[in-house]
């Protein structure tokens, strides 16, 4: 064992212990988090706006600040983005992280000298805890690479402003900069497909130990070193042994992702942000992810199903519940107040507190009120996928309102890698997986309201093209799941 391992495992000791005394105390630890939020915010324009100072409790300030997205909190964030100081935090911003806008173009997130380090902790203490549980440490002597934005920053009023993970690039810590991968150079190409291809070259021969990245960007990675070496990347890389993602579930591309590689390996998972750094999977044996509750995060939850109504009702990490549908709102030290994300999470442990994503709460299906969240679907797929070899690449769902004949349907694009023998029989194990996870929909397919799920292929790299289509190719774009309109299904219906 080298030097740099044995040191590794006792960092990881070390910050094991530290998790552990914030771990253990949740609710007091949220309370101080919450108190020194208020307090190092008072004096700034939205907390004057909002009376900060006469903030004493939770209640006190869920009666004075209301639930915003970006869109109702932009009126501060254009002044911050103007240049204007103490908006929503105190001082000025060190960076914004920009990121693709749904309605009006790009959004700035403000990061600030005390919630960037919390980004980078995150992100060191997600493999410090891996190594403390499994003991394993030898990949730190090996080449890391993680696929990401270019950190070529823009500046706007004197901050800096670029893709958070671009950002990120620039704390990349010493001890690992001889480890990292790709080059600066490399790492500037904005073209996604000239990235990939010069990412393929530059690694092809190192002693690649840890690949990070969104699933869907580092399976073409993949997918270009087999066709270069044309052998898995498990023997290309014989040291290859973990994987480390974030941003969509893992599981409808796992049994891909071990055919390309020619073997398991280890995964962890990451819940970022450029709103912060939310959890990370600290256990390669329990489900889920460890919340981050010390990392100038407050949290409130919002139970799903309410969100939508007049005055929903927000509940605190001690009020939750397991398996309850939430949608995770967040006030933080880079001046975000009882902020809605529009990512939904459930409870899988309450000791520790750890979470799942569970969708988007804009991404959903209820053309006809049944309200089904990416969970279900990517837990359906999975489920008919089990025990068979069909693969798929990639998928996504949306409704078929007025079909030209027969009954209303979910519409299930699907890219596959190995197709099914009978399409028609796989959609019926779909369906039949969707209706035991869902009581509304299964009331819908009984009630013959809909019909069961129908299947349309699309071409290999299909949505690959969508994505170029519409500017998101790669970097730490995502594709939706489902959505409750056809945008998406219409560029394959044509």
């Amino acid at each position: 064992m080298s030097i740099k391992s044995i040191a590794a495992k006792l960092f990881a000791q070390y910050i094991h212990n530290k998790v552990q005394t914030w771990a253990t105390k949740p609710v007091e630890t949220q309370e101080k988090v919450f108190r020194d939020l208020i307090e190092q915010a008072q004096h700034t324009q939205f907390g004057k706006d909002h009376d900060f100072a006469n903030i004493k409790t939770f209640q006190d300030f869920a009666a004075k600040v209301p639930i915003r997205d970006y869109e109702q909190l932009r009126s501060y964030v254009d002044r911050v983005v103007k240049g204007e100081e103490n908006i929503l935090w105190k001082g000025k911003p060190i960076y914004f992280a920009k990121t693709s806008g749904t309605t009006s173009g790009a959004k700035y997130i403000p990061l600030t000298k005390e919630s960037m380090p919390y980004h980078i902790e995150a992100a060191r203490n997600a493999i410090l805890s891996y190594i403390h549980e499994t003991g394993k440490a030898d990949f730190v002597n090996g080449k890391m690479i993680f696929l990401q934005g270019s950190p070529i920053l823009e500046e706007k009023n004197g901050i800096k402003l670029g893709r958070l993970s671009g950002i990120v690039a620039h704390f990349v810590p010493k001890y690992l900069q001889k480890n990292r991968m790709p080059s600066w150079e490399t790492n500037c190409i904005e073209d996604w497909e000239t990235k990939v291809n010069a990412i393929v070259e530059e690694t092809f021969h190192e002693n690649m130990t840890v690949i990070s990245g969104i699933p869907s960007w580092v399976q073409m990675y993949f997918e270009k070193l087999q066709q270069k070496g044309n052998k898995p990347v498990g023997e290309i890389f014989k040291n290859f042994n973990l994987f480390i993602y974030g941003g969509v579930n893992y599981e409808p591309y796992r049994a891909k992702f071990e055919n390309l590689i020619g073997r398991k390996v280890d995964a962890i998972e990451l819940f970022p942000a450029s709103e912060g750094f939310f959890a990370y999977q600290d256990s390669q044996k329990e489900k889920g992810m460890l919340l981050l509750l010390n990392s100038g995060i407050f949290y409130e939850f919002v139970k799903a199903e309410e969100f939508f109504t007049e005055n929903p009702r927000r509940y605190t990490i001690g009020e939750v519940e397991l398996g309850v549908n939430y949608v995770l709102l967040l006030s933080t030290n880079a001046g975000l107040w009882a902020y809605n994300i529009g990512d939904t999470v459930q409870f899988t442990s309450l000791n520790p507190y750890r979470v799942i994503v569970s969708g988007r709460i804009k991404h959903y299906i209820s053309a006809f009120g049944e309200h089904v969240i990416g969970k279900e679907v990517e837990s359906a797929l999975k489920e008919a996928m089990e025990d068979t070899d069909v693969r798929v690449n990639e998928f996504t769902v949306a409704p078929q309102i007025t079909p030209n004949q027969g009954l209303p349907y979910h519409e299930w694009f699907i890219e596959f890698e190995n197709e099914p023998e009978n399409l028609e029989d796989f959609a019926l194990k779909i369906d039949q997986a969707m209706r035991k996870q869902n009581t509304y929909y299964d009331d819908l397919i009984v009630g013959n309201v809909l019909r069961t799920v129908v299947i349309t292929k699309v071409a290999k790299n299909g949505f690959q093209e969508y994505m170029k289509s519409i500017g998101k190719l790669g970097g730490q774009n995502k594709l939706p799941r489902l959505a409750n309109d056809r945008k998406i299904a219409d560029f394959f219906v044509k």
